[in-house]
């Protein structure tokens, strides 16, 4: 029987992870979170964080020797330039984790959290798509709130992903995250469920 792969993907800060959360709890479902992986990608020691600083400078480590993130965010939200350039280093690291866990997992159903799901190429390792959508006004709101960030940060960090819209026409599933939790996890619900007739 070949697994299921749900690659659950959305803009920043629309819910993915209350949704990540919800399928771990309600459903006893792994979580494979690409964000994690790129963390570890950028451990202190690991050749990509040394790439890292000698490219942009000691002012990207923090005194401890571990990534500053926001002198980086600073950078590559700024660039695309420079932020295609992390990407090629970060995702390949990556998706060789996502195959490693894949293989080795018994689980026939596994959810992948890739929030850069489409703009990584990362499409082939999962066998389904489920995008959480909200509204931009939201998404500002939420992110602004959650990351303690000015407009124009958060807008700087909307941009530098493919559209909500964008991703929607391409998934096999949509969960509208603008109204509340109950209608959103039902909706989880629902897809989770006719996913398992097929």
């Amino acid at each position: 029987m070949t697994k299921r792969l749900i690659g659950l993907t959305g803009g920043i800060a629309t819910g993915k992870t209350t949704v990540a959360n919800y399928l771990a709890t309600a459903y006893n479902l792994p979580i494979l979170d690409a964000d994690i992986y790129a963390r570890d990608a950028v451990a202190v020691g690991s050749p990509i964080l040394g790439a890292i600083a000698q490219r942009y400078g000691m002012q990207t480590l923090s005194p401890d020797g571990s990534l500053n993130r926001q002198q980086l965010g600073e950078i590559i939200f700024n660039s695309p330039e420079e932020r295609h350039w992390l990407d090629k280093l970060i995702h390949p690291y990556v998706g060789d984790r996502f195959h490693k866990e894949i293989a080795e997992s018994s689980a026939q159903v596994l959810v992948l959290v890739i929030p850069l799901l489409f703009e990584a190429g990362m499409t082939n390792l999962v066998t389904e798509i489920w995008v959480v959508s909200c509204s931009q006004q939201m998404q500002m709101q939420r992110l602004i709130q959650r990351n303690n960030l000015t407009p124009e940060q958060a807008i700087a960090r909307i941009n530098s992903q493919l559209s909500i819209a964008e991703k929607a026409s391409r998934a096999d599933v949509v969960l509208d995250n603008s109204s509340t939790l109950e209608v959103l996890l039902k909706q989880v619900d629902q897809a989770l469920e006719k996913g398992s007739v097929n």
